[in-house]
């Protein structure tokens, strides 16, 4: 009798846990497809979007949060979308990975980018820290300025743990100067005496998305759009390494005394993000299938950045706006500086 009492009160918990979820799963959804919608009113004015889904679904629920505060039925789905969806988005990334491509670049170049995204990495950690940011939102930002703007933001933050409001603050300053660098980057050319593959390599280094670094060859002429996207493609493959390393030392100075297990130590969801690649590399995974997973990882990404803007105090951002804006601003430089430095050393034509 007991076991049969369990057995009939298990389903109706679950499914309660499910319906709670729903509200807010479903509010995120509509901020993600107004995201969309914008999106492609961009493109269509444009030619194409200066501001992705990810980075208008986190602006549309900052400002919607802004203006009126969710009722709590919301709050379960709203954190399961900010955390859960986020974390198997990131794991399914691992399918997106192409050892091919990375061979292809050489392996001089695959190691200059290597040290190039380390050494911004530290360099941008050290002004943020510098500037007082909290250390979560200094590794965001150093993250998203040395990797790929907000997919590397997106990636970390559940590693390291880092608030919403941290999130939304890195992912905003950086998609405002995303914008900038697809702008400017193409008048450095003249200034630094750049060769069209030069110019393609240094874009691949420094412009945050794929689309971005598209748009900022797109003007210098074919050979600077194929490094470029090798380049960046190249450089995303970083975020598997980066991301595993900080799990690890994130574990560490948490304080644990005792060594704790794998479980524990890696994320399940970064363990998934490695074992993809792997079936990815081994060719288990059909080609087929790539489309369709890149789909859903960008759908669980949008919806996981709607989420972050719905738990975002506005004023909280604010008052964090400038020590964030500099400490960008700065560590892109730093980058930029790095890039050329490596493009000198290699003495491409």
């Amino acid at each position: 009798m007991p076991s049969s009492t369990a057995h009939t009160h298990a389903p109706p918990t679950l499914a309660r846990k499910l319906r709670e979820l729903v509200p807010g799963v479903v509010l995120c959804a509509g901020v993600s497809a107004v995201a969309v919608v914008l999106a492609r009113m961009e493109e269509a004015l444009f030619g194409h979007a200066w501001l992705e889904p990810l980075v208008l679904a986190i602006l549309v629920g900052t400002v919607l949060r802004s203006l009126w505060a969710p009722p709590k039925a919301t709050a379960p789905g709203i954190a399961f979308s900010a955390k859960t969806l986020l974390e198997v988005a990131v794991m399914l990334l691992g399918a997106s990975l192409s050892l091919t491509a990375m061979l292809a670049a050489g392996p001089a170049l695959i190691l200059g980018i290597a040290v190039v995204v380390t050494l911004s990495i530290v360099f941008s950690y050290g002004i943020g820290r510098a500037f007082g940011l909290p250390r979560h939102m200094a590794v965001l930002v150093a993250c998203g300025n040395s990797i790929c703007g907000n997919s590397a933001i997106a990636a970390v933050a559940p590693v390291i743990g880092a608030q919403a409001k941290d999130v939304a603050a890195s992912i905003a300053f950086t998609a405002v100067l995303g914008v900038v660098m697809v702008l400017s980057l193409p008048l450095l050319m003249p200034l630094f005496g750049l060769s069209q593959l030069q110019y393609g390599v240094l874009a691949g280094l420094t412009v945050y998305a794929v689309p971005q670094v598209l748009a900022a060859t797109a003007p210098v002429g074919t050979l600077a759009v194929q490094m470029g996207t090798l380049v960046k493609l190249v450089r995303v493959l970083m975020l598997g390494p980066v991301v595993l390393a900080l799990s690890l030392v994130d574990g560490r100075q948490e304080g644990r005394s005792k060594r704790p297990g794998l479980a524990k130590l890696v994320p399940w969801f970064i363990i998934g993000f490695v074992a993809l690649a792997v079936l990815r590399a081994l060719g288990v995974i059909p080609e087929a299938l790539l489309a369709p997973l890149a789909s859903i990882t960008g759908i669980l990404t949008v919806l996981a950045m709607a989420a972050l803007g719905l738990g975002v105090d506005v004023r909280v951002v604010a008052r964090a706006g400038g020590r964030v804006s500099a400490t960008v601003v700065l560590s892109l430089l730093a980058l930029g500086a790095v890039s050329l430095g490596l493009i000198r050393l290699l003495g491409t034509a």
